[in-house]
């Protein structure tokens, strides 16, 4: 395996932060001969995608679902390595097993598996909701391909210098005129389906980028494209499987990664103004670099790493995404109930719950949760018989009101509850035997702004061209790689970021 050997004199670039964003930016950069160093202040590199390991258990504390697998054979690619000879990726067969509740009843309605095969899953289908919503779903994943076509490059894998470049080429912009992509994603979903339970499935995927199926537009039902159409994976290992296996390519090619190293301010020209110069560490060294790309949210860059009071009025007026109340549980008992790797429970209320979520700022009283069990797919991830156990509820962010102080236990228990009654835990407590708690003000503590690992919403005003760009022409030199910047929430998407980074760095270098 060839390794390369950065020469010295080369123009020379910190990334701060050893998240996805981060490393992803790293590998498109390798190949320029940079002199790169990746500073990170945990003891592992992943960011969010870190992993609970406890009493034989081991537990992703970040993101759960893979998709997009081309977008992450581009990050290898761009190292000259493919993703399957560092990850064992096991395809699932069913991507989600939906659960419809009943009042109490989690399973009163029914559950439906969205299932990898087209006409496996034309057929679930048909035997459940009838042959007239087994049609709907050909022309509705067709529609998504489409709307994927005439979306991705135009408006997710680019970089944006003004809004005009919204518009250029016009032509995908007026293909997703004609695909109705504006209309709300709940009108445009239950156009194509008469059973209801499959309008909750097909656009419940709007609560990733932080905005209820009845305000999001139907653009949003791209992220419906990734999740149930494109194919879902699971790295053995668990999901920091991804981030270890591009941090080992990025070592053999010459990168520098200095795990446990914090970076408390970002130097520049002039003291507070000018452009980036290095950066400086925990212990007052100072080191020199041409540019700096910062892997942390803007926010919690600009506040702590610049010494901003505060960040920029077009980051600060941002509104965030839900955040979420996760449970990371080893469970000695298997579930009781029939299960698939990922397990989605709808609540039997629906408009009303997101109401309550995003525009109230307080819990669903009909929550609907995510459960992801990766030891279904990797048994080595439980001890012995038992499960590892992944479970979510979406819950406000910090500007909700909620106390998480006097409360966090009470929606511990709440939610423990609901998982009995879906027979995800047994009714002895004494089952569990590893167990972590999220709430919002553990990701607050994790340097997530307003305490949701979801980041900045992705309502229309808050996407593309309007998102907070990657660079700042305040502070030359300076890129972001995250979540919070273009082109948004979820790993592919922070993929993406690392490359979008990536190109403005060349630029900015003259190496084009």
């Amino acid at each position: 395996m060839a390794t390369n050997s950065p020469n010295r004199n080369a123009r020379s670039i910190a990334i701060v932060g050893g998240g996805l964003g981060g490393l992803s930016a790293a590998a498109h950069l390798v190949s320029s001969g940079y002199r790169i160093t990746i500073f990170e202040a945990d003891s592992h590199l992943g960011g969010k995608s870190s992993q609970f390991k406890s009493n034989g258990y081991t537990i992703d504390a970040g993101p759960s679902v893979l998709t997009m697998l081309p977008i992450i054979e581009t990050v290898f690619s761009a190292l000259g390595e493919k993703a399957s000879d560092y990850l064992d990726l096991v395809k699932l067969d069913t991507l989600y097993k939906a659960n419809f509740a009943s009042g109490s009843d989690p399973y009163g309605e029914g559950s439906i598996s969205v299932r990898a095969n087209r006409d496996e899953m034309i057929e679930e289908i048909r035997s459940i909701s009838g042959p007239k919503d087994a049609e709907a779903f050909v022309r509705f994943s067709n529609y998504l391909k489409d709307l994927y076509d005439a979306e991705f490059n135009q408006f997710i894998d680019r970089n944006f210098d003004s809004l005009l470049d919204f518009l250029k080429p016009i032509s995908p912009t007026i293909k997703l005129l004609k695909l109705g992509a504006f209309k709300k994603l709940n009108s445009i979903v239950s156009d194509y389906f008469t059973d209801q339970r499959l309008v909750k499935l097909f656009s419940f995927q709007s609560l990733y980028a932080g905005v209820s199926p009845f305000e999001a537009l139907g653009i949003y039902a791209v992220i419906t494209y990734m999740d149930t159409i494109a194919g879902v994976y699971f790295p053995k290992g668990g999901m920091a499987q991804l981030p270890i296996a591009i941090g080992k390519v990025l070592t053999e090619r010459g990168v520098s990664i200095r795990t446990g190293t914090k970076v408390t301010s970002i130097l520049r020209s002039n003291g507070l103004s000018g452009a980036v110069t290095g950066v400086q560490l925990e212990d007052g060294a100072r080191e020199s670099f041409d540019v700096v790309i910062s892997n942390a949210e803007a926010a919690i860059t600009y506040k702590q790493l610049l010494g901003y009071p505060s960040p920029p009025r077009k980051i600060a007026k941002n509104e965030y995404s839900p955040s979420a109340l996760l449970m990371l549980m080893g469970s000695k008992a298997k579930p009781g109930a029939e299960v698939a790797h990922h397990n989605i429970f709808f609540g039997d209320s629906w408009k009303e719950a997101f109401v309550e979520l995003i525009n109230q700022g307080r819990q669903m009283t009909n929550a609907s949760t995510l459960v992801t069990i990766p030891s279904f797919s990797d048994p080595k991830l439980a001890k012995g018989e038992g499960s590892s156990l992944y479970c979510l509820e979406p819950v406000p962010n910090l500007s909700g009101k909620i106390d998480w102080k006097n409360e966090r236990e009470n929606a511990v228990n709440n939610f423990k509850s609901s998982l009995r009654r879906a027979k995800i835990l047994s009714d002895d407590p004494n089952d569990i035997e590893a167990e972590r708690i999220i709430d919002p003000l553990d990701w607050q503590a994790m340097g997530m702004e307003m305490g949701t690992p979801f980041s900045i919403s992705h309502r229309f005003f808050q996407s593309g061209p309007f998102r907070p760009a990657n660079s700042d022409k305040k502070v030359p030199g300076l890129y972001f790689a995250s979540a919070s910047t273009t082109p948004g929430v979820g790993v592919p998407m922070v993929l993406v970021s690392g490359r979008l980074a990536a190109e403005r760095t060349r630029i900015y270098l003259g190496d084009r």
